[in-house]
């Protein structure tokens, strides 16, 4: 049976995953989104929002940061305007499946009412522990651009010991980099001193900010505030890998002039083709189930 497969916005990391689910058999991609582009490049035809057929399609692929609160998309390869609304997803049918890297609550909501499922990539333990490869890598890469000193020998100190976490700490410190980890469990804490790096319980953190040299952040909530800024040595930096707006007072930061960074979509900006792949060998499993 012919899959039909509708490829909504997307980024960069979107042209491998294109590629590869042009590879699957019995299955076809429309394009939406990607105007932008000329059509060799993708090698597929491209359509408009309102040339689909929702009730025809078995897969919908939105962007990594899903929809807004009120359905638009922003398309990067397009100028279009698309907004998903509850009358689009109630034309879908029930055995529809929509892929996004993040859902909030409009998505949530629509894909309940609609009866679709609905597969938040980003919140996959495989997806994330692959993406935290390049994760980890671009980090390295700010790291260098954004000192006048080696990572060997630096003082490190990674908040949060997760699936970005634990991959960021190991990378650093294979650099040579003497890597400290802010943790909350024991059990992490317990790993942390197994893997031959300092452990440091979370609220501890403030007392041991004044020898670092770089301060990374992979945990999405309030964890870098004034407390633990105000002892950081003047040359310092701060990584924040958290989702939006990350952990970091950025305001007293600047006042300090520590610079801050909030580094977004990092797998799509340091390995966009690696990223595709990993998203393409996910959606694949699903749809061939």
């Amino acid at each position: 049976m012919n899959k039909l497969i509708a490829v909504i916005g997307g980024d960069g990391r979107y042209l491998e995953l294109i590629r590869q689910l042009k590879m699957m058999p019995q299955t076809t991609i429309q394009l939406v989104g990607y105007d932008n582009l000329e059509q060799g490049f993708t090698g597929l035809e491209q359509m408009t929002f309102s040339d689909l057929e929702p009730d025809q399609l078995n897969a919908v692929i939105l962007p990594i940061t899903g929809t807004d609160n009120e359905g638009y998309i922003t398309p990067v390869f397009s100028d279009e305007s698309i907004q998903l609304t509850s009358e689009w997803f109630q034309q879908l049918n029930s055995e529809t499946v929509v892929f996004t890297g993040i859902a909030n609550s409009y998505l949530r909501k629509q894909a309940k009412q609609s009866g679709v499922t609905l597969i938040p990539l980003l919140n996959r333990d495989d997806v994330a522990i692959y993406n935290s490869i390049p994760t980890a890598e671009g980090a390295i890469m700010m790291a260098i651009e954004q000192t006048d000193y080696t990572i060997h020998g630096s003082q490190v100190i990674v908040t949060g010991f997760g699936r970005v976490g634990h991959t960021v700490a190991n990378k650093f410190s294979a650099l040579g980099a003497k890597v400290s980890v802010a943790a909350r469990h024991i059990k992490d804490l317990a790993r942390i001193t197994e893997m031959g790096l300092k452990a440091i319980p979370l609220e501890d953190l403030k007392n041991h900010t004044v020898s670092c040299d770089v301060l990374i952040n992979t945990i999405p909530a309030n964890i870098i505030t004034k407390k633990e800024i105000q002892y950081l040595p003047s040359h310092a930096l701060i990584f924040d890998l958290a989702s939006q707006p990350g952990g970091t007072d950025f305001d007293f930061a600047e006042q300090r002039g520590i610079k801050a960074i909030l580094a977004k979509s990092l797998p799509g900006i340091v390995a966009p083709k690696t990223a595709g792949q990993i998203l393409a060998d996910v959606i694949k499993q699903f749809l061939n189930e």
